[in-house]
């Protein structure tokens, strides 16, 4: 089959070649966003006089009406033609005639592929954030019901200090709050329009860059024809901020997977989110949180993929940046798969609160709360601190809580112990006295909740 593009060759490509470089397995992905840029591509040459009004009115119906077809699923693509531009080009020729050949005037393969990258990029980038204040909807609404849940806090894995279990899972809202902000900060740099570069140094023909930014809501245009082919900046960014909310979703279905667990059995999930072993009747696997959790990887090979493709490109567009679709539309289908997961897990799961609070009564994480009291009677904290250490040690050895020891036991170490430190080392009591700004204490997690519910109504 003769290419559109085959005047000056004189034999036809190896078939291996056709296989090795075409791009419409994957490219197909593009094209609604291909002939949504050829629809106001032509229509701004039609208005330009560069074709007639009615060759641009024909090439639109004709258009329209193979767009029509993809929607329903009724074209095939051939891999003849290279990518989804040729494809649909030939169809267009096939639909309306050799005036279907005309909608190329003014343009290059280059510029139109990184249009039609924009627009999908804008796309996505759109649709992830909703999914993403769903998943912060979800984490508020169980927050609004545990506020007074207390959940042991961890460092290093190991039980620090008692807090709100409302309070742990807004940490993952502010985190997805600021993988939220980075998409709405680069839809800036993505919204800039590269049509009308050609294949690097711009056109002859008298075209209207700015007519097109109108017509497809570009903010503005490249300024720079090279850099607008070859600019691939916004596609790294995307893979950027992709692997930081991966980054954040893996460490929720981490702790979703350690919460779950017999050893902690502080939440349940729900069955619809679990699946069963194939040898073992008994078990309920968290296997979606696990596949979330391990599926990360493979974004951040993307984001590596990418930079390194370009690293050592020349301007201007070069074949290795073709590797920039695969890597991104594999991106975008994991993680929209991810959040529209998440946000129901969370919303099902169960939270079993007399877990939590039992799991608290049975460690030394109030035992910084110790030495806050002897340092509000007038001992400096570093010396408090070793007292409090003291007392932690003696009471392992012993066998016993810090709340299972008596006063004359407390009294072996300070005179400063009265009966009052009994309230202050209750976990309740621990929870609520952190009041500064950003604490755990019921009323800071309140005035979280107000800000968050903010946060979400500013961008709905």
């Amino acid at each position: 089959m003769a290419k559109l593009w085959g005047g000056r060759f004189t034999k036809s490509t190896n078939k291996l070649v056709d296989e090795y470089t075409a791009s419409i397995s994957y490219d197909k992905e593009l094209a609604k966003e291909d002939i949504e840029g050829s629809l106001a591509h032509v229509q701004m040459l039609g208005e330009c006089g560069i074709v007639t009004p009615e060759e641009a009115k024909t090439i639109q119906r004709g258009l329209r009406a193979i767009l029509e077809k993809v929607e329903k699923g009724e074209v095939r693509f051939s891999v003849d033609q290279e990518d989804i531009h040729m494809n649909i080009e030939k169809m267009l020729i096939d639909e309306i005639g050799p005036v279907g050949g005309k909608l190329h005037t003014g343009r290059s393969r280059n510029d139109q592929v990184a249009t039609d990258m924009h627009l999908y990029m804008r796309n996505k980038t759109r649709e992830l954030i909703e999914l993403l204040e769903n998943v912060q909807s979800a984490l508020l609404s169980q927050a609004k019901v545990n506020v007074d849940t207390i959940l042991p806090g961890y460092t290093h894995l190991q039980r620090a200090q008692p807090i709100s279990f409302a309070h742990h899972l807004l940490a993952y809202f502010w985190m997805f709050e600021r993988d939220k902000s980075r998409l709405v900060d680069s839809l800036k740099r993505i919204n800039v329009l590269p049509l009308g570069a050609g294949a690097l140094a711009g056109t002859t023909f008298p075209i209207n860059r700015r007519r097109v930014a109108e017509l497809l809501d570009f903010d503005d245009i490249y300024p720079n024809s090279l850099d607008a082919v070859s600019d691939r900046d916004f596609v790294v960014e995307a893979l950027s901020a992709a692997s930081l909310i991966m980054v954040h979703l893996s460490r929720l279905s981490e702790e979703m997977v350690l919460w779950s667990s017999q050893e902690f059995k502080f939440i349940e999930l729900d069955d619809a989110f679990c699946t069963g072993s194939s040898i073992m009747p008994q078990k309920k696997n968290p296997d979606v949180s696990e596949l979330l959790r391990g599926k990360t990887g493979r974004v951040f090979g993307h984001l590596i993929g990418l930079l390194t493709v370009l690293k050592g490109l020349p301007l201007a567009y070069n074949k290795d940046m073709q590797e920039d679709k695969e890597g991104i539309f594999d991106t975008v289908r994991t993680l929209t798969g991810a959040l529209r997961l998440l946000a129901p897990i969370l919303e099902t799961m169960t939270v079993n609160s007399e877990r939590m609070r039992h799991a608290v009564e049975k460690d030394y994480s109030n035992a910084t709360d110790m030495a806050d009291y002897l340092a509000k009677k007038g001992i400096p904290f570093r010396e408090a601190h070793e007292i409090t250490g003291k007392i932690v040690l003696f009471a392992i050895e012993h066998g016993k809580y810090l709340l299972e020891l008596g006063l004359d036991d407390y009294k072996q170490f300070s005179q400063l112990f009265e009966e009052d430190i009994f309230e202050a080392l209750k976990p309740e009591h621990v929870m609520r006295a952190r009041e500064s700004e950003g604490g755990t204490a019921p009323h800071q997690i309140e005035r979280q909740i107000k800000l968050a519910e903010q946060k979400i109504n500013i961008n709905r």
